[in-house]
Order: C-alpha cells, then sequence, then structure tokens
C-alpha cells in the first residue's frame, strides 16, 4: 500500500486545506497516511518550517504547500496499475 507523509505543524491552515484534498482522494485511493509534527523535532523543524505542509508519496517529496489533487490521483492509480 502506498504511503503519504505529510509533514505539518498545529495552526497551519494550509496543512488543514492540504488535509482535505487528501481526505477527497482517499475516498477513493488506498494508502496510508503518516502526520509528522515538525514542531517535535528540531531537524524537521529547520527543514520544512518555510515549507510546510509538505507532502511525500512513498518517500518522494511532491508538493509543498498545496497538493495537486489530480497529479496526485494519478500518481496513485500508476501505482495502483504497477502493483497489480
Amino acid at each position: 500500500m502506498p504511503e503519504l507523509t505529510v509533514f505539518v505543524r498545529p495552526g497551519c491552515h494550509l496543512c488543514d486545506d492540504a488535509l482535505a484534498v487528501i481526505g477527497r482522494v482517499g475516498a477513493t485511493h488506498d494508502f496510508s497516511l503518516q502526520l509528522v509534527d515538525i514542531e517535535r523535532d528540531p531537524v524537521l523543524h529547520a527543514r520544512y518550517l518555510e515549507r510546510i505542509p509538505v507532502i511525500a508519496l512513498d518517500g518522494e517529496e511532491l508538493y509543498d504547500f498545496f497538493v495537486d489533487e489530480d497529479d496526485l490521483r494519478r500518481r496513485l492509480d500508476a501505482l495502483e496499475s504497477s502493483r497489480a
């Protein structure tokens, strides 16, 4: 199953927007979702503070700030096809 990792920070409205998009995609695609609070790790905080939310699919960082919903759907479709 593909793994979607979202680097977030409490109170981040862009993070909330990204999670809403991911929720819509999750209604039609299977993936595991991991939320990583950058405030809990000084290294992640320094790396991602100016870019959050950052969304990675199977370890590959794809999006900063906003999720391209159509692109994410295409990528998940391609992964599903390749694993079938």
